[in-house]
């Protein structure tokens, strides 16, 4: 009978910790969400991959196009699109890189192989930050504001692949969302460049 009671008692014990830690999570989870549904496109601190910290703020009254990257995707190629649309509209819009391994691992390099591949194989001179996750339990809290419309205003579209891209106005507004298959040179995204 003893045994039983201390059974009983250990089992209760249990249950109660894991509901007090599944409380913790719901909690920490709300706490994040409150902290995003205050943010803006500005209020967003990034590390490039040389370890620089960039304030989003530094881009008000300029269009951005935010691109998820990786180096061994078949859409990689679009690098150098991406490299040219920053010469020729460089002072139009930044491009701003967001390397992930979020699809098929096609990011597994460090954030010094990722420079050195774009630098040699494509010349890449716009910003490029280190590794994160655009998806999942870990996504980073950009990538939480980009795709949940709580947050940006109209779109809960994440990520489908590498090179989806995220248009941002003049005024931190998020205008538009491109799967990967478009092109960075693609006419939609050079008009709303030059609107």
């Amino acid at each position: 009978m003893k045994n039983f009671i201390l059974m009983m008692a250990v089992a209760v014990l249990v249950a109660c910790s894991a509901k007090s830690e599944n409380s913790k999570s719901v909690e920490s989870l709300t706490e994040t969400n409150e902290q995003n549904a205050e943010k803006t496109f500005y209020d967003f601190t990034m590390t490039t991959l040389e370890g620089e910290k960039i304030d989003f703020s530094q881009y008000k009254g300029k269009k951005v196009l935010v691109v998820n990257v990786a180096s061994k995707c078949g859409y990689t190629p679009q690098y150098e699109d991406l490299q040219k649309l920053n010469e020729e509209f460089g002072d139009k819009v930044v491009i701003l890189g967001f390397p992930a391994n979020n699809f098929g691992g096609q990011e597994p390099g460090t954030n010094e192989d990722i420079k050195k591949f774009c630098t040699s194989n494509y010349g890449v001179t716009f910003p490029m930050f280190e590794k994160i996750s655009v998806k999942g339990v870990d996504k980073h809290p950009l990538y939480r504001w980009l795709s949940d419309k709580s947050l940006n205003g109209w779109n809960d579209q994440e990520p489908t692949w590498n090179f989806c891209k995220y248009f941002i106005n003049e005024k931190g507004e998020l205008k538009q969302f491109f799967q990967s298959k478009v092109n960075p040179m693609d006419d939609e995204i050079i008009k709303l460049i030059e609107a």
